[in-house]
């Protein structure tokens, strides 16, 4: 979670991340990802910006198309 009261989740089957309402559970966001989500994501602050970051594919033996790192940085 982050201050701005938002939750991030990458692990769906469709592909997708999304920024969840922590008060309520409802959807604010989301975007397509290359491929799955592999793990939590995790938020880092740089120069001020605020950003979400994620690690998608990685699963050769299902086919997964390559194995990236993913960023997207909040509005202000």
């Amino acid at each position: 979670m982050i201050a701005s009261g938002l939750t991030f989740v990458a692990g769906s089957q469709d592909g997708k991340i999304r920024a969840l309402d922590v008060s309520d559970g409802s959807p604010v966001w989301e975007r397509q990802l290359p491929a799955g989500g592999q793990a939590s994501p995790m938020t880092y602050v740089l120069d001020g910006r605020q950003y979400v970051v994620v690690a998608a594919g990685g699963r050769s033996g299902i086919g997964a198309p390559g194995d990236w790192v993913v960023a997207f940085r909040l509005r202000e």
